[in-house]
């Protein structure tokens, strides 16, 4: 079978304008960039109600190649609209951090794409770029601030506005800038976090509108006073420089599947180290357009979908209809104790042990009163008894499993999962966050993990704790919580696969992220600056001399 970015560059590419038609967009709604992706100026469409019926794809714990939930949404999407169900796809769009350090592309894989791939993946419209400029336009000013006289009184050691790049580079975790002299301001350390970490990129996804967005710009917490005032963004003037730089990028971004079917793709946090869901915007587009809406959120479902049903639901008010959980036969057996590399061989008692991380994720959603489907993302490694176990594992808790070959035969190969999906979407949402707002900040973190991650407890030191207690005080109590942690792992250890009990979490630090509102907690040793593998997947992208992209996956 040709590889991904074969199947790509070989497909029959529709006009934007095309798709913009078939998705009900007008034409004065549309920004074209080149002749196969638009912005969309969403004040251009007609208000409406969002009638569509929202699907969460999400995923059990992944192996680091990732199962598929971006093909499976692909899929979804492309086989829902051939039952004759228009559909409408919300994607994130892609960092430059995996592309070229592990995991790769973002667009799905082999017949369930959207394209143009290499566009998508390698800068697109400039969103990350202006999020990116945005951020560091911030940390530029708080340093030009305190060196022109520092009129704020900024506690200099007490600064927690980093800077941001969209690249893996562990050399800029913590740095020591302004050094040089006078001239280059105050000495002091900082450091990096990659830009879809950056409070900025969750912002723009939270954000309502651009007066919206410039709000919670202005409300950015960038450090403290000498008598502990919190300083914000609006403080030193920069939310409107901020917001300017981001106008264009508040835009959603309209591009096609393989098969000619609207996709929205906008906004890209992690789901291990930010909140891991596309824009409300384009969410609440797709749903104003379409009968249903496929969107996913990243890694499994202990994060992502948690913090989609924490943070992005609640915000936004959404209720979302289903849920499908992705599950491979090679993640199975992993989380069943079968080493990397003997994956392929058959093994159907490690994948009926590794189900019990399945089973785990079917809890887990079930907790939040919205029904799910498992979808098998088949690989062609995988035995029909390997298929049958969970299966018969899915039933026997609960839920279905509908095997798919979507990467093969595109939305043909995932009707089935469409005609599941509408069965249990097309009845009245029970949905509800975990927690309620009036919970104090550590209780929330505690909720999610004894209730999510199964563990004894969370535990912090007495600092955090009066920082968490400072910020409630502070009248940010109410905030959502936004775990960092590994994704491998229910626990912080990536190695302790499976599903754990009775572990301990500990909270390693607290940041707050007051215009995206939520509190980050970063737990065990996860980074919120990637490094690169031994050998990075940039060793092997080159230009053809023809001009083709070449080692992009």
């Amino acid at each position: 079978m040709p590889s991904d970015i074969e199947i790509s560059r070989a497909a029959a590419i529709r006009p934007i304008s095309t798709i913009a038609d078939r998705a009900g967009l007008p034409v004065d709604a549309i920004e074209p960039y080149g002749h196969y992706k638009a912005k969309i100026d969403t004040t251009r469409l007609q208000p409406a109600d969002a009638k569509g019926r929202l699907i969460l794809v999400t995923a059990i714990s992944p192996t680091p190649a990732g199962e598929g939930k971006t093909t499976t949404s692909v899929g979804l999407a492309d086989a829902l609209n051939l039952i004759g169900k228009r559909t409408m796809l919300c994607l994130r769009e892609p960092s430059l951090g995996p592309c070229f350090g592990t995991k790769g592309g973002a667009t799905g894989g082999g017949y369930a794409q959207v394209v143009p791939m290499e566009d998508i993946n390698l800068h697109f419209t400039g969103d990350f770029h202006a999020i990116t400029s945005a951020h560091n336009l911030l940390a530029a000013m708080i340093d030009n601030h305190i060196h022109w006289g520092n009129t704020l009184d900024i506690d200099v050691r007490r600064i927690v506005w980093r800077r941001a790049l969209d690249m893996n580079d562990r050399a800029l975790r913590d740095i020591a800038q302004s050094l040089g002299g006078p001239a280059n301001g105050y000495p002091r350390e900082s450091g990096f976090d990659i830009t879809v970490a950056s409070e900025v990129m969750a912002i723009l996804c939270l954000a309502d509108d651009l007066a919206d967005l410039e709000a919670r710009l202005g409300r950015i917490v960038i450090g403290y006073t000498s008598d502990r005032r919190v300083v914000t963004a609006r403080d030193l003037k920069a939310d409107g420089a901020m917001a300017v730089l981001l106008a264009q990028a508040i835009k959603p971004n309209l591009v096609q599947t393989l098969e000619g079917n609207p996709a929205i793709i906008h906004g890209g946090p992690f789901a291990n180290i930010a909140h891991g869901c596309n824009s409300v915007i384009a969410t609440r587009t797709g749903l104003s357009l379409a009968d249903y809406v496929v969107t996913e959120a990243g890694f499994g479902a202990d994060l992502g979908a948690e913090k989609f049903f924490d943070i992005k639901c609640r915000q936004a008010g959404l209720a979302p209809a289903a849920v499908v959980i992705v599950a491979t036969v090679r993640s199975l057996k992993m989380n069943g104790g079968v080493a990397r590399t003997d994956l392929v061989a058959e093994d159907v008692d490690a994948v009926r042990r590794g189900a019990i991380n399945l089973i785990r994720h079917i809890e887990n959603v079930r907790q939040f009163g919205v029904p799910a489907v498992v979808a098998i993302n088949r690989f062609h490694t995988d035995s029909d008894q390997e298929l049958a176990a969970i299966a018969s594992i899915a039933r026997a808790h609960g839920s279905q499993a509908v095997i798919c070959t979507h990467w093969s035969d595109g939305g043909a190969g995932a009707e089935d999962l469409a005609r599941r999906v509408i069965d249990i979407a097309d009845a009245p949402s029970q949905f509800a966050p975990l927690y309620d707002d009036a919970l104090p900040l550590f209780d929330k973190i505690n909720t999610v993990a004894t209730r999510i991650y199964r563990a004894e407890a969370a535990v912090a030191d007495p600092g955090i704790h009066a920082q968490l207690t400072q910020w409630q005080n502070d009248g940010y109590g109410h905030l959502p919580v936004c775990i960092a942690k590994t994704q491998y792992s229910f626990s912080t250890d990536p190695a302790a696969l499976g599903a754990p009990v009775g572990h301990i979490v500990p909270v390693r630090e607290v940041r707050l992220s007051a215009g995206a509102g939520f509190v980050v907690a970063i737990c065990g040793e996860i980074m919120t600056m990637p490094g690169l593998p031994r050998v990075p997947a940039a060793e092997a992208i080159r230009l053809h001399p023809d001009g083709w992209i070449e080692g992009l996956f």
